[in-house]
């Protein structure tokens, strides 16, 4: 006889669980006492919605469901985030929440919430466990829901009685997913339907991806003679210094890739969604009124059809059909609008100078040069996150992790999670000022648990995301989008790491060494902050000119 704690646990491991995101409720003591002894490491978060975030991030990196524990009511609140971020980047998660007792339900008992309404529209299922003895079919269904066609989020409830009770149950076997062999026929069907087009775009994307399907990427478009261009915030999806990489299709994308998209005759999608980022709110690709076929591979057939008519479509692993189709012999090239595309995506990554002692320009291109090609790079949301786009070349998968969902806070989470899974790798954290400041307490994680992240901070005293809107649409009328900051060197210092400041651009490199220094002999982290000019807003223009844009528009009106 087990407690339902242990049977959970127990279940885990089966999974091949050996770490798990949590910060500790009395909701579900039954389930801490089962990690207790169990093997698995439980990262005790400061918030909620960094365990979830970094709970997602392990997802990312794995391929497996990513695991957080989090107690009821405000704690399933905050942990929200993540699950949102999980959702909407198709992330393999699981969530467990403590819950009432179950015969205190519908009395509006302390903390009680119906998590399947709260959930519904966020995760890919929800669920409250009312058997100890199911406890086994309930997280067997979980790894497979959240790891089956388009991966995503699983919430399960664990009311704490049903968690504390006793049960005599065998453990389930592990989840094994489903065969990935892709016909020929349907293989040929792809490449004929693609042979026909003039201006072909392939756009791998999802998270269903692997090195090795960067490889056969590779191969394949090498092969073909076809450019490739990613989603928002899959650029480790191919080698970006490839000759067939030609950008990324996203927030900030590069004009002529944009203008690309439209004299475009057919996309290849494997994987990607073809959403409103890539299509700069459909407005460069309208599901009204398409100007192109599009050739559409995805791993759930509710995608097929939702935004775009397939022509044909498949429903399969994108990584089976990617290596299957660098096996087939080209029927033609398309050498020279590729290298057109390529001449593009070089002059885009020439740094355009942005104002100040400390460009952000110069941070990534030297990023770029300096770190090692696995080094993993995270970040949350924010103008600061658009010279990561532009500026670094990602060079292996694995090594980006970023929230296509547009979360702030994401980027340290994240690097934790990275650092945990993988401490011989170099993790760099790339934050704005208000970015950090959503999940800053998390640097004490970091500490308590000997992740050794370094975390660069970009200043500029504001959200520049929002101002940049706000003075486009309503220039000089500054409103809720300024900050006033801490010394974020001395934060970092109180919480144990190592802090410094950069206040001018000779200063990053060694500042950056000393960081690497410290991680490398304490194990805890490091920040650096850049101090940045206001005037710096965008990878394409300043305050002042966003602003006179912003008046040009309202004259003209």
């Amino acid at each position: 006889m087990r407690h339902g704690g242990q049977i959970l646990v127990d279940a885990l491991a089966v999974n091949g669980v050996a770490r798990v995101f949590s910060v500790p409720g009395e909701s579900f003591l039954a389930a801490l006492d089962g990690l207790y002894a169990s093997g698995i490491a439980n990262i005790v978060c400061r918030h909620e919605g960094g365990a979830a975030m970094m709970a997602e991030a392990q997802g990312k990196l794995t391929g497996r469901p990513g695991v957080a524990f989090v107690t009821r009511g405000p704690g399933a609140s905050n942990a929200s985030a993540g699950v949102h971020v999980a959702r909407q980047d198709s992330t393999p998660m699981i969530l467990f929440v403590g819950q009432i007792a179950r015969g205190d339900r519908d009395r509006e008992a302390f903390q009680e919430v119906d998590y399947r309404q709260m959930f519904g529209g966020l995760a890919k299922w929800v669920a409250e466990i009312d058997q100890t003895e199911r406890i086994p079919e309930y997280v067997a269904r979980a790894f497979h829901l959240a790891m089956s066609g388009r991966p995503g989020p699983v919430v399960l409830a664990l009311p704490e009685d049903m968690l504390s009770a006793r049960a005599d149950v065998p453990d389930l076997s592990a989840f094994r997913p489903a065969l990935p062999d892709v016909a020929d026929s349907a293989v040929a069907a792809l490449a004929k339907a693609l042979s026909a087009a003039e201006r072909p775009l392939v756009v791998p994307g999802g998270t269903l991806w692997s090195q090795a399907a960067a490889e056969d990427l590779a191969r394949f478009a090498v092969a073909w003679g076809l450019p490739v261009a990613v989603p928002f915030r899959r650029q480790g999806h191919m080698d970006n210094a490839h000759p067939n990489y030609v950008g990324d299709l996203g927030v900030g994308m590069s004009p002529a890739l944009g203008q690309a998209l439209q004299k475009a005759d057919c996309i290849l999608a494997l994987g990607s969604r073809l959403g409103d980022t890539l299509t700069r709110g459909y407005e460069l690709m309208d599901p009204v009124r398409p100007h192109l076929r599009v050739i559409h591979v995805h791993p759930s057939p509710d995608e097929l059809g939702h935004l775009w008519a397939p022509d044909p479509g498949l429903v399969a692993d994108p990584r089976a059909v990617v290596a299957a189709l660098a096996r087939l012999p080209a029927p033609r090239r398309w050498d020279d609008w590729t290298q057109c595309l390529r001449r593009a995506y070089e002059g885009w990554q020439q740094p355009r100078a942005t104002p100040g002692a400390v460009r952000m320009e110069d941070v990534i291109t030297w990023l770029s040069a300096h770190l090692p090609e696995d080094a993993v790079l995270t970040n949350g949301a924010g103008n600061y996150a658009a010279f990561i786009h532009r500026y670094f070349r990602f060079r292996r998968f694995g090594s980006q992790l970023a929230p296509t969902s547009g979360s702030m806070g994401y980027g340290l989470p994240a690097a934790i999670a990275a650092k945990l899974h993988d401490p011989g790798r170099s993790v760099v954290c790339l934050a704005g000022d208000g970015c950090l400041q959503m999940t800053v307490n998390e640097l004490s994680t970091a500490v308590q648990h000997r992740a050794g992240v370094i975390v660069i901070v970009a200043n500029n005293g504001r959200f520049g995301t929002i101002r940049m809107h706000q003075e486009r649409s309503y220039p000089g009328r500054v409103s809720g989008t300024d900050l006033v900051n801490p010394d974020f060197a001395a934060v970092a210092r109180a919480y144990g790491g190592h802090g410094a400041q950069v206040t001018r651009q000779d200063q990053f490199a060694p500042a950056f060494a000393q960081a690497q220094a410290h991680v490398r002999s304490a194990g805890t982290p490091a920040v650096i902050e850049l101090r940045l000019d206001p005037e710096a807003l965008s990878t394409g223009a300043t305050l002042s000119e966003t602003r006179a844009a912003g008046e040009a528009l309202q004259s003209r009106a």
